[in-house]
């Protein structure tokens, strides 16, 4: 029978217990029957489970676990156990000191009265800081998965402007090889035009140096025949 409850602490249903440890309330009854499956205690009302900060605590190693629930749950166990022991053990000591002192020692009668309370006051304090630290860790967890998602993030954008990088360079050299290729027909074009051209020119030479050939040839001949070819050739 548990007997750690301490004056005036909290009680939590399990819709409560699942906001403070963030976690369904399915999985709150899931962790429940582990425990008691393993021999944890509950406080009850009927069958409806009564939680307190240490079944809080519970839950929460549970929850992050990196063992098998079922090693964690005995684990948990054995502490409730010391525990209650050690708690079920100040209070006789407390009483069997109450009951042995006489009747006029007043003053140490309040004195172990005041150190039962600050003992009660520094479990209190200490279920408040495990209570901070777990909610530590969860807000640490939820900063990784943040960091984890805004990396992935990054490292996807940085794959989508290098494939677009990508993209626009095997365009532009698609671009620079049409126009080395229009370029290159153009010269060609050119060269057939001036080879033609050439061709032309030599065969305007030739006919040029025909005719002053034959000129030439004409005017040595006798005078008569040079004017009559002369004049044929004026005519």
């Amino acid at each position: 029978m548990r007997s750690d409850i301490q004056p005036n602490e909290r009680a939590f249903s399990s819709k409560e217990v699942a906001e403070v440890v963030a976690i369904a309330t399915p999985t709150v009854r899931k962790y429940g029957q582990i425990l008691e499956r393993n021999g944890y205690e509950f406080f009850k009302d009927g069958d409806r489970r009564i939680f307190v900060q240490s079944d809080i605590e519970a839950l929460i190693a549970l929850r992050d676990t990196e063992k098998p629930l079922d090693d964690t749950a005995k684990d948990l166990v054995n502490q409730q156990k010391e525990r209650l022991q050690g708690s079920n053990e100040t209070d006789m000591a407390i009483r069997d000191t109450y009951e042995d002192l006489p009747h006029d020692a007043k003053p140490l009668r309040e004195m172990l009265l005041f150190l039962a309370n600050e003992l009660t006051a520094t479990r209190e304090m200490n279920a408040h800081l495990t209570n901070e630290v777990s909610q530590l860790k969860t807000t640490v967890s939820r900063l990784q998965q943040d960091h984890h998602v805004i990396s992935s993030s990054i490292g996807n954008s940085a794959q989508k402007t290098h494939a677009k990088l990508e993209n626009i360079t095997k365009q532009q050299k698609i671009h620079y090889e049409a126009l080395l290729q229009h370029e290159k027909q153009k010269s060609e074009f050119l060269q057939n035009e001036l080879q033609i051209m050439s061709e032309e020119q030599r065969k305007a030479w030739r006919s040029q140096n025909d005719f002053n050939v034959r000129l030439e040839n004409a005017m040595r001949k006798p005078k008569g025949k040079w004017r009559r070819l002369l004049s044929s050739f004026m005519k």
